[in-house]
């Protein structure tokens, strides 16, 4: 997927050191607009050795997974320079990178089907067509809900790999064999600022204790069954299976950190369907609007 600069889907994460992983309103096929790139960086092996088209609701879902992580990677990538310590700028840069590195893999097997590139579905659909879950669309904040939003996010996708490893479609498997192991890192990093806010001073453990208590109600969208998940069954995930486990591994990472489980409401969720939250449209305004400005450009 095209990163040419902080306005595309990678917020500039190309500018943060690689750690060697692989890195991807007009609905149109690429004729209208062009096709915009910045590099050579080959897809993962698993898109060149497996199907190459998926049915129609096996897209769908590539699309689910893959909106969800550019989402969170173009929110990541804003940190860049504005992180509390150097570390981290190239720590979220990193973990931005390897979120592209998921995204480009599922939208490329997802956009197949309807002969739509990785870059068409990331730069020229508008945002109904969209499938993220709400979490990955709530905002920055400051550091401690960018930590909350993170720890729930990582946590959700390492047990939705795990599981999606298995799958009886093998691209899907492939992928998800491949992004599990990143994503493990992930929530170790995740789960070490938990603790290093919540038990650090009072100022940082009340900005922990306001991030999980603003991001968790976005939880259970996560968790909801849709009518697609019943038509894949032995390829999706199921996702009211994975609330345990999600919660469990959590939970020791809360109880360490002397946290207690928010409680609160419960977000009517809907991304899934292409009803979003507030913060979608501007997040793609400003992710789109390079390749919406100079459609056919490459650099």
């Amino acid at each position: 997927m095209s990163t040419p600069s902080r306005t595309d889907a990678g917020t500039n994460a190309t500018s943060a050191p690689d750690r060697g992983h692989d890195h991807g309103e007009n609905e149109g096929h690429g004729e209208g607009h062009g096709h915009v790139e910045v590099d050579g960086v080959e897809l993962s092996a698993e898109l060149v050795e497996g199907p190459s088209v998926a049915s129609h609701d096996v897209a769908e879902y590539a699309l689910w997974l893959g909106d969800d992580s550019l989402v969170l990677a173009q929110q990541l990538g804003w940190w860049i320079s504005r992180a509390p310590e150097l570390e981290e700028d190239i720590a979220l840069g990193n973990i931005a990178l390897d979120l592209i590195g998921h995204a480009r893999s599922l939208l490329h097997y997802s956009g197949a089907e309807s002969n739509r590139t990785e870059d068409d579905l990331a730069y020229w659909r508008t945002e109904p067509s969209w499938r993220s879950a709400h979490l990955f669309e709530q905002p920055n904040g400051d550091f401690a809900h960018t930590i909350a939003r993170q720890f729930i996010a990582a946590n959700y996708l390492f047990e939705l790999y795990s599981r999606l490893a298995g799958s009886a479609d093998a691209t899907l498997a492939a992928i998800a064999a491949k992004a599990v192991k990143e994503v493990d890192y992930h929530r170790d990093h995740a789960a070490q600022w938990v603790l290093r806010l919540a038990l650090g001073t009072e100022e940082s453990r009340a900005r922990m204790i306001t991030g999980l208590s603003d991001l968790w109600p976005f939880l259970d969208e996560l968790f909801v069954d849709e009518p697609l998940i019943d038509r894949l069954e032995g390829v999706a995930v199921r996702p009211s299976t994975l609330r345990g486990p999600v919660e469990d591994a959590m939970a020791p990472v809360l109880r360490e950190a002397e946290l207690d489980e928010p409680r609160g409401f419960i977000s009517s969720g809907g991304g899934r369907r292409g009803d979003h939250s507030e913060n979608l449209g501007p997040l793609l305004a400003e992710m789109q609007v390079l390749a919406r400005a100079h459609p056919g450009a490459s650099w």
